[in-house]
């Protein structure tokens, strides 16, 4: 081992293919799909923070499901918010209650105001330490300026593949 070599970044994980069209988000986890209305968290299942899903996963990356600018960050690096390029707001939250944990088990990829296109990796998270601490770790997707469109529809159900689309929304 070279002096710098435990300075050396870990690789970045490799961008996935995303299957949706504008007004569209995709998966940003794998998993199986869990309406909203069915997860832990009440002011998420209340539809207080917007209309989505939540999806148990079967990774431990979560990548963009909309090609937009990083909008909001914490330092928990548990949640991240984007507007989509076409002005959607998307909200991702890894896990219920994990603000807890203070950032243990959670990277963040990516900054506030970076511009990125569907599919790139934003975060990974560890769901054992998840789980270890007690928590669910469900990956919550929701549109939070919901109240703002014509219509913001779950359209997956079952399994789904990180990047498959699963909320539709429409302006008018």
């Amino acid at each position: 081992m070279g002096l710098f070599d435990k300075f050396k970044k870990a690789p970045e994980p490799d961008p996935i293919t995303v299957h949706v069209a504008g007004g569209e988000a995709a998966a940003p986890v794998g998993g199986q799909v869990v309406p909203l209305a069915e997860v832990s968290d009440p002011v998420f299942s209340g539809g207080i923070l917007g209309q989505g899903l939540g999806i148990k996963p079967d990774g431990d990356i979560c990548y963009a499901p909309v090609s937009g600018t990083i909008t909001a960050t914490t330092a928990t690096n548990h949640a991240i918010g984007l507007t989509s390029d076409e002005g959607v707001e998307v909200l991702i939250h890894i896990g219920v209650d994990t603000v807890d944990m203070q950032g243990d088990g959670f990277k963040r990829l990516v900054e506030k105001d970076d511009h990125v296109v569907a599919g790139v990796a934003l975060v990974t998270f560890d769901r054992d330490k998840i789980k270890a601490a007690g928590h669910d770790d469900v990956v919550i997707c929701v549109i939070s300026n919901t109240a703002e469109l014509a219509s913001v529809e779950p359209c997956a159900e079952g399994t789904v593949r990180a990047g498959d689309r699963i909320i539709r929304v429409s302006r008018s």
